[in-house]
């Protein structure tokens, strides 16, 4: 679960984090009004998402006029497939520097990690490809939590002032604090602000819950769906979608196999159109995820392949075929087909669609990236062609 800023902030502050003055607003009256009472305030809409400032989801403000301006241009606007109902308005901050702060988990090491950069208020990510020696990972033994001396060692690590260093290492046992109590999956701060008098405000607040734990996260805020409408539609029918970028839909059954044959498109000089977690009970579920996936209009391929363990190859085939026949979709689909129940699946697939499955998934990934690639230059070609005809 992602927690919106203001819910996080929330939670920051209860737990002594500094955070700006501010207030949530559903109103260019209500933006205006809190803008009157603070000065100067930024203007933040409120998303289960990162990244807004990018996307145009952070207008800093200098009136009330201002204010109530970019709450009307953000309200009702979409971000990350989500449309804005409220926004955060709070004061600005007279920013002397920024840093980064992070607690999150190392599926590797398996244990709780700290980050910590002195290059915040910019993506961590850009600033670890760039200069990786800026960015520091910290390991925290699970058994041990974290420390003060050991917070004290983590905050050094930036070269603050030592006035400075204390309160920041106070911060991260918080954090670290706040991380293990919420059932986190991460808690990051940036930018961290060192304001002109020198204390230290959480200028953003990003929160993510585990699900899996949810149950006993009583008192959280309540949340909405998060993701793209696609993404949101999966959810309600409990598959686990995640949409992409790319043109070839994907439809395997199970989550490795998923994995594999994404890696396999892109490796291929594709771009996979989405992640689709069907799993074991894909044999009865193969009409409506078929649906999900064809539903996407970047979509251009299909690539079905097909991996029989416990599920029988078979009845996951005669699955799809019923759900293609009564969507009747006009995208080019390619098979692969292995595992129990294979002879018969590759029978049904030929016999009822008229369709060969390849003997190898490169063969498959192959031939559906091709077919994107012929799709999209002949959608590109018909464009070129009636604006030419507009034209004269």
């Amino acid at each position: 679960m992602f927690i919106e800023e203001a819910d996080a902030k929330a939670l920051f502050a209860a737990a002594g984090i500094p955070t700006p003055i501010g207030a949530l607003a559903d109103s260019a009256v209500v933006a205006r009004q809190v803008g009157e009472s603070l000065g100067p305030v930024m203007v933040k809409a409120q998303v289960p998402s990162g990244k807004r400032g990018k996307a145009g989801g952070i207008v800093a403000a200098s009136t009330p006029t201002q204010a109530a301006e970019a709450a009307t241009r953000l309200l009702g606007a979409e971000f990350a497939g989500v449309v804005v109902e409220r926004v955060l308005v709070e004061a600005q901050v007279d920013i002397a520097r920024e840093l980064y702060v992070a607690v999150t988990v190392d599926p590797q090491r398996r244990c709780p990690v700290i980050i910590v950069s002195a290059s915040g208020g910019v993506d961590i990510e850009e600033v670890n490809a760039e200069s990786p020696q800026a960015v520091h990972r910290v390991e925290i033994p699970i058994a041990d939590g974290l420390e003060a001396a050991a917070a004290l060692d983590i905050a050094a690590l930036l070269g603050l002032a030592e006035s400075h260093t204390p309160t920041l290492a106070g911060l991260l046992v918080t954090l670290y604090g706040l991380f293990r109590s919420l059932d986190a999956q991460l808690v990051e701060i940036n930018p961290l602000a060192i304001d002109a008098s020198g204390a230290l405000i959480a200028l953003d607040a990003k929160l993510i819950i585990d699900d899996n734990a949810l149950f006993r996260q009583g008192g959280l805020p309540a949340q909405r769906p998060s993701g793209t409408a696609l993404e949101q539609r999966a959810a309600e029918q409990d598959f686990l979608l995640v949409e992409l970028d790319g043109d070839v839909g994907v439809l395997a059954n199970g989550a490795g196999l998923t994995m594999s044959t994404m890696d396999a498109v892109s490796a291929q000089g594709g771009r996979p159109a989405n992640f689709l977690e069907v799993g074991g009970m894909a044999y009865k579920r193969a009409t409506p995820a078929l649906a999900l996936v064809l539903s996407n209009p970047n979509v251009r391929s299909l690539l079905v392949n097909l991996c029989g363990a416990y599920a029988r190859t078979d009845v996951i085939a005669e699955g799809l075929i019923a759900g293609w026949k009564e969507l009747a979709p006009e995208v080019p689909v390619s098979f692969c087909i292995h595992g129990t129940g294979e002879e018969r699946a590759r029978m049904l697939v030929e016999t009822e669609l008229g369709i060969s499955p390849h003997d190898t998934m490169v063969a498959a990934v192959n031939e559906a990236v091709a077919n994107a690639a012929d799709a999209t230059a002949a959608a590109a070609a018909a464009a070129n062609d009636a604006s030419a005809e507009a034209t004269t």
